[in-house]
This record gives structure tokens, sequence and C-alpha cells, in this order.
């Protein structure tokens, strides 16, 4: 408790100060700008972070994370254009009570929803991560590398597009984690004499030209759809007692099924506001009017797709396993600095865990204002067209990729990784599994061989240790059932066809 309450004190100085408010006000005004996101504008900052101590890294990029979640809602109640996936179940309710003449007190509710929903999942942050990290200090080689191929199967299966589809994004990042220097002979491999590889692929031009530059030439030859925009006021935009005590129930079941469902690897968001959405209609005893304007509806979707934002953290902290595609990039500027995310961080790093978990209950604050006091601007800045904001982008990503190593190698890596991510997305093709693959696989390697030379070369502790086996079983269980991958998918387009709006990226 004594580090949590001097994390909060530094994060209430007014460098971390600023830095929440910068990271949460950029994180907003991205997510509520369809084809941009809280990915791209992540991916971009992190070679910022190269220069910054890992504290105030981590208290930027998961201020920008908390503010692209919840900036898609805005867009989403006025538009009908949700500018992040995970506000497309908000669109089905938020949209129509705006046009029948309320919009401020849809976002109202959209605002102070998705505030109880962080706030809920942070708790179950700071009472489970610790636990879970000393639970995984136990783990043997083979059970963490167990661990991290369940991970890596349901990511593939339980993500956007089909299921074979994302086996092959997941087995291409994993052959792209393979080039550089074998860590078992010292030699190179997979680096066809290029010096530049020895050292592997560098993860930051890769996911700045992935998510970045690669999303941008994706979404500038989409045709673009025009919202049909609302003027709002302040009217109705803060949520009174009475309200909170109304929807009490919805607000904390969401957020528990929110953060319940962050917790597993690869789910995401949307899912997770799709299920509290469907959990709410279930029990409801007027589930006709969900949407027509129904307040359930989206105090659900909202509550719950902030609180996955927690629940993700969870796993990301105390295994090492990025839930996410955002979680990806943290863990990537945790790398950068040297430090590893998993069971050993509270030992190694713990002041920098609690300083995470103090910027993620301050960054809820400071959105909860920021959304209240742009509900008038934001939505016509998520207009902006494309020919504006192209060249920007792209000018910040070489710019980025270049700082980073100030090698023309870097840029040269992430204008090929462009080229790669535009052809994924024209394809159809998930850019998530083959992301948290790449960072994965590393992993995986490294602790089957530790588990290999500490039983000198004997591979029965796959099939003999009863978690790995377990663990083993589960991830094949789950490459048996391949309808599991494609109903969440259904389910997805459902949605996506029923607000009649193109699939925006996150």
């Amino acid at each position: 408790m004594d580090g949590l309450l001097t994390a909060f004190w530094f994060t209430l100085q007014p460098a971390a100060l600023g830095l929440m408010l910068l990271g949460v006000s950029a994180g907003v005004f991205v997510g509520a700008i369809p084809g941009l996101s809280g990915t791209m504008l992540i991916a971009l900052c992190l070679p910022l972070t190269f220069f910054m101590t890992p504290e105030m890294a981590i208290v930027l990029l998961i201020s920008i994370y908390i503010g692209a979640i919840s900036g898609g809602l805005i867009t989403a109640t006025l538009l009908k254009m949700p500018g992040t996936e995970a506000a497309i179940m908000t669109t089905l309710d938020g949209y129509p009570m705006a046009r029948a003449g309320r919009p401020g007190r849809a976002l109202g509710l959209g605002i102070g929803s998705s505030f109880v929903g962080g706030l809920i999942s942070w708790v179950a942050l700071v009472l489970l991560t610790k636990p879970l990290s000393i639970w995984a200090t136990k783990f043997t080689a083979f059970n963490y590398f167990a661990l991290i191929v369940m991970a890596l199967v349901l990511i593939a299966i339980i993500t956007e597009g089909s299921f074979l589809k994302g086996i092959i994004a997941a087995l291409l990042g994993a052959l792209l984690a393979v080039p550089g220097i074998d860590p078992s002979s010292g030699t190179p491999r997979l680096t066809f004499d290029l010096v530049a590889l020895n050292g592997g692929i560098d993860p930051i031009p890769m996911f700045i030209g992935l998510f970045a530059l690669g999303t941008a030439f994706t979404d500038l030859l989409k045709p673009k759809k025009e919202g049909e925009g609302l003027s709002t006021s302040y009217r109705g935009v803060i949520m009174g007692v009475k309200d909170y005590l109304r929807h009490g129930a919805n607000l904390l079941r969401s957020s528990v099924l929110g953060t319940w469902i962050g917790l597993l690897p690869g789910v995401g968001a949307i899912i997770g506001s799709m299920v509290a959405y469907s959990t709410t209609k279930a029990l409801s005893k007027t589930p006709e009017k969900f949407g027509t304007g129904c307040e359930a509806g989206i105090v659900s979707s909202e509550s719950a797709n902030n609180a996955t934002i927690g629940g993700a953290m969870i796993p990301l902290i105390a295994l090492g396993l990025p839930g996410s595609l955002n979680n990806v990039l943290l863990l990537a500027a945790l790398l950068i600095h040297s430090i590893q995310p998993g069971p050993l961080l509270f030992v190694n790093n713990p002041e920098l865990v609690y300083i995470l978990m103090a910027a993620f209950f301050c960054a809820n604050i400071i959105m909860y204002f920021v959304m209240v006091g742009s509900v008038r601007w934001v939505s016509r800045i998520s207009q902006i067209p494309g020919y504006i904001l192209f060249p920007i982008i792209v000018f910040f990503c070489l710019v980025g990729g270049y700082a980073y190593g100030n090698s023309v190698a870097d840029v040269w890596m992430l204008l090929s990784f462009a080229v790669i991510g535009f052809l994924l997305d024209l394809g159809g093709f998930p850019k998530g599994p083959l992301a948290i693959s790449f960072i994965l696989t590393p992993m995986a390697e490294q602790k089957l061989r530790s588990g290999l030379q500490i039983a000198g070369g004997d591979w029965s502790g796959l099939y003999t240790e009863p978690l790995t086996l377990i663990m083993l079983l589960m991830a094949l269980a789950m490459l048996l059932i391949p309808n599991l991958g494609p109903k969440l998918s259904r389910r997805r387009k459902r949605a996506l066809d029923k607000i009649g709006s193109p699939t925006p990226k996150e």
C-alpha cells in the first residue's frame, strides 16, 4: 500500500499530470476520428519514449490508451460513426437517443459509464495483479511455455476475420521473430546475410509501419461515409447521483464482465462490450427497447469496453502476456527500457507497477473531465478530411522511425512493414495475432530451451507436468473448435451491418 501511495504522489507532480492530460486529450481526439486509432497514436509515440524514463513513458502511453478507447463514443453517438471498434455497440442506442433530441443525455451516460468501468477494473488491477504474479513465480519453464502457446492460439482464433487467417497471421508473426542471432549457437539465422537483421527485426519500426503508416494507406483508399452530425450542448452531459443508483447493477455487472473478458488474451474491448450488451438485454424486462435509444444499452457497452483496459493490464504485468494490440505496444515500450513484464516485475521494478496503477486511476479521472469539456467540438474535428491527415501521419511516421535509431535502415524497415500492413488489410488478415505472436514467440522459445536444458534434453516434461499438459490440451481443443472465432466474427459483423458503418480500426 505504501508503494501505491508513493506512486500517486509521483503521478500528481506537474510533469506527470501534464503528460497524462496530453495523453488523454490526444487519445480522445484520435479515438474520435474514424480511421485513426489509439494503436496508431501509441505506435507513433513509441520513439518518443526512448528519451523518457520508464515511469514517464508508461504514464504517457496508458493515458493515450484510456483516452482513445473512450473517445470513440462521441462520434458514435453524434455521427453514427464509431471512432473505435469499442464504441460499435454504443452506436446502437447512443445515436437513436441523440436523434430523438437528447444528445447530451446519451453522451453523459456514455462518459459516466466509461468512468465507472475504468475505476472498477482499476480495483481488479490492484487486487489481482500481485497475487497472480506470485502464483506465476511457481511456474516451471515448461508451464510458462504452455501458457504462451495457449495464449497464442486464443489470440489467433478469437479475432476479427476468419479462423484460418488468424492462424496464418500468428504464424507469420512467429516467423518474423526468428531472424537474428540464435540464442544457443550464437550464429545468425534467417538473416540472408543482411547485417541489419543480425539483431533481429526491431519492433518499433515494425509497429509504426504496420499500425500507423500501413493503416493510413488502407484508410486513404476506403470510401468515406459522411456522418449525419448532430449539434449538442452540455445539458444532460453529467450523470446525477440518481442515474448512478438507477443503473448501478448494470454498471457493476457490465464492468465486471468487461474486466474478466479483458483478462483473455486477444479478445478485446469490442467483445467485452458485445457480451455485456447482450447480457443486459437478456436480463431486461423490456428487451424490445434496445436499439431504439435505451439508456441501459449505452451504460452496459461503455462501462464494459473501458473495463477491458484494466482487465487486459493484469496478465501483461503479472505474466508478461499482452492481451491486445495496445498492450503489445506498452510491452514494447517497457522492453525499450530493458524492463521485462512478468512474475518478477513486482520484485525487480515494483515502483513501476504501482506508478502504472496510479496513472491508470488518475488518467480515468482526467478522461472524464476532458470528455465532458470536449463534446461541443470533438465531433467537428473528427470530420477533418483524409487528404489533410494523411501527410501529417506520414511525416510523423518517417520522423519517428528515423529518430528511434538514427538509422536509414529503420526507415526502410518501417516502409517495408507499411506495405505488409497494407497488404494484410487488403487481404482481410488481422494484424493483432501477428504483432502479439511476434512478441511472444521469442519468450516461448526461451522458456522451451530453458526447460529442455534443465531436463537434460528430455521432452517428457511437456506431458508429465499436469499443469503443462492441461494448458497444451486446452490449446489443442481451441484449435479443434474452429467455430468459436467465426461465431464472434459474425456477431461483430452483424453489429456493424446494423449501424451501417465501415469497419473502423483499433
